[in-house]
């Protein structure tokens, strides 16, 4: 296979490129990132590309797919939760649904917590391409706009993703890639649901409202993920920045 992605210096959101074979058939997943790499990548290895996979309808992901479309004529796929909020969508996706793109055989995994559409695209049994649920080193939020719940989110990340095989590659929504094995054994939020941690619940205030602070860890921008807990025993993943220490 081959796999190049481009990288908005703004949103650090990744486009993906990916391809059989020099000369053969690609998909794109997520048009957030800039066209230019991409395109100049379709020329070196003289690419068709056939689909436009998104794996959800947050606007950094989502901002070419337009564009895409109209010079290469392809489908835009996703779930068809966000059937009405990715631009061009004009095919759906389910759980577990299969396309082929030459010798490519890509295949969907729902994995809802950051949207209730969120797909991952699993190339080849050998790369996993996550959106916005898997990062390296850290996971999705529950509060971005079309969320679902930190039990999805964390479902999906633990009985979806986590029972790839190891070697699978990860390619995120956002930053650096990393592996199953690698987030499987140094990922904090996994190493905590896997019972390999503790961390004793600290006060705080998320959003504003009195909760317990279960776990902070860095993001993929250098800032911080808090995974929180409210008095009325709702969990969710939320933004390091709206979270205030008491302790």
């Amino acid at each position: 296979m081959i796999i190049r992605h481009s990288r908005d210096s703004e949103w650090l959101s990744n486009s993906w490129l990916v391809a059989d074979k020099p000369g053969g058939h690609a998909v794109l997943i997520d048009t957030g990132g800039p066209r230019e790499p991409l395109l100049a990548a379709l020329e070196e290895f003289s690419l068709t590309p056939t689909h436009i996979l998104n794996t959800h309808h947050h606007h950094d992901h989502v901002a070419f797919n337009v564009a895409w479309a109209g010079e290469f004529a392809c489908p835009v796929c996703g779930h068809a939760a966000e059937e009405d909020l990715i631009p061009g969508l004009s095919q759906t996706l389910a759980d577990g649904e299969e396309i082929r793109s030459g010798d490519l055989t890509i295949r969907a995994l729902h994995i809802p917590g950051h949207t209730a559409g969120q797909l991952a695209f699993l190339a080849n049994e050998q790369a996993v391409f996550t959106g916005d649920t898997l990062f390296r080193g850290s996971v999705g939020g529950t509060r971005a706009p079309g969320h679902t719940t930190f039990e999805e989110l964390q479902h999906s990340v633990m009985e979806k993703l986590m029972q790839l095989p190891a070697q699978t590659e990860i390619h995120p929504g956002h930053m650096e890639s990393s592996s199953i094995a690698r987030e499987w054994e140094e990922n904090p939020f996994l190493r905590l649901w896997r019972g390999l941690d503790t961390a004793p619940p600290k006060a705080c205030l998320a959003f504003g409202q009195p909760a317990k602070l279960l776990l902070r860890a860095r993001d993929y921008d250098g800032g911080s993920k808090c995974w929180v807990r409210f008095e009325d025993g709702q969990e969710d993943l939320v933004p390091g920045s709206r979270v205030k220490d008491l302790d």
